[in-house]
């Protein structure tokens, strides 16, 4: 019997799969796909400060970023430059194969291409059902990205806010800064976005969407609003779709099983972003999966822990950016047009340039709040 069986070999289950290895527990890894990395979802976009904060390995670095242009509706556009870089483009194909390797040094047996379909939690340990294979462990961690069947039956819950995401890596003739596009016509509910990507010296662009309905639809607009500027060959393009949650789903355990990343729906709701949650969770719930293995006591209430520190670090940043993404819904065209002509006159960039940070978004929209012409705007929306 296994100690410990992973669910997805995305960067959650990875690292918290090498965590666990390294502690001393024997780890078996699932992975739908035929190999790691396969296919590519992700935008690639990771906070500097994650690569030292858990020892990640820089190979997979692209580029850095340091400037993003956001675009109104019909209002112009803002640019925005750190002073500092805070962000960079990662290969998330190349990303995720080093975790793999570093997971497989430390002792992990990654098996690709197993499905899994059921987790059944008894007495003595889970059942796994993964194609034709049938394994046993004494606990799971679930790190299966945006599905929720297995939490669903176990009793966990899905996340209340889903939305819709097209995205596709396309070969660009020229180089650009981020761009970021809002309003009804190109992203309803949600944003568009363009991301460069230096392979190389070869320029490419990242281009996609997110939204409440037809992400396929939306990302062949913005596409054929940035392929200029960006010098993309004109052709069909068929992007790479997925689901992405946009809060918590209600508990991130139970006997045995403890949730990670996508899978437990610990997704920034303002941008969408992943990874770093997924790499928080992980860590978290290693050192405390580890511990009630050490101990023998694979309770719920053993491994609560998990959830009271993962709510420690990242509750704060998901409550604030639940409100603001709840507000974000309601807001018109006219709305958005209003609060880039508030950026352009009237103090707002300033509160952008001390507050605003690409972890951490908390600070920022509590300024942002208690601006009072923006604040204005925002709850007009919500009282609309």
């Amino acid at each position: 019997m296994n100690d410990v069986i992973i669910v997805g070999g995305g960067p959650a289950g990875l690292y918290a799969g090498a965590k666990l290895a390294r502690s001393g527990a024997s780890v078996t890894l699932f992975e739908e796909h035929a190999g790691v990395g396969e296919p590519v979802h992700c935008t690639g976009v990771l906070a500097r400060e994650a690569f030292d904060e858990f020892a990640l390995p820089s190979d997979a670095v692209l580029n850095d970023l340091t400037t993003v242009r956001f675009h109104a509706p019909t209002a112009g556009t803002i640019d925005y430059s750190t002073a500092k870089v805070e962000a960079v483009v990662i290969d998330r194909r190349r990303f995720d194969r080093t975790l793999a390797a570093l997971a497989a040094a430390a002792g992990v047996r990654v098996r690709c291409g197993d499905r899994v379909s059921r987790v059944d939690v008894d007495a003595d340990g889970v059942t796994v059902r993964a194609g034709a294979t049938v394994a046993r462990a004494r606990a799971c961690v679930l790190a299966c990205g945006a599905s929720y069947k297995i939490q669903r039956r176990l009793g966990l819950g899905i996340p209340r806010l889903l939305l819709h995401t097209a995205q596709a890596e396309l070969p660009a003739s020229r180089l650009g800064d981020v761009e970021v596009h809002f309003g009804e016509r190109v992203a309803p509910h949600g944003f568009a976005w363009a991301v460069p990507v230096d392979r190389a010296g070869e320029p490419f662009v990242r281009v996609g969407v997110m939204c409440d309905r037809g992400a396929g639809e939306y990302f062949d607009r913005i596409l054929g609003d940035v392929s200029s500027r960006w010098g993309v060959r004109a052709g069909t393009c068929r992007p790479r779709q997925k689901i992405l949650p946009l809060g918590p789903i209600d508990r991130t355990y139970t006997d045995r099983v403890v949730v990670l990343g996508d899978a437990a729906g610990l997704v920034k709701p303002t941008t969408g972003g992943g990874i770093y949650y997924s790499l928080v969770s992980a860590a978290a719930a290693a050192d405390v999966l580890a511990g009630a293995l050490a101990a023998g006591d694979l309770r719920a209430s053993a491994l609560a822990p998990y959830e009271t520190q993962w709510r420690r670090r990242l509750g704060p940043e998901l409550r604030w950016q639940l409100v603001l993404r709840r507000i974000a819904d309601r807001l018109t065209d006219e709305d958005i047009d209003g609060l880039f002509d508030l950026a352009h006159t009237d103090g707002i960039m300033p509160l952008v340039r001390k507050t605003a940070a690409f972890n951490h978004h908390r600070e920022f929209i509590m300024a942002l709040l208690k601006h009072p012409p923006a604040r204005r705007v925002l709850y007009r929306a919500v009282l609309a």
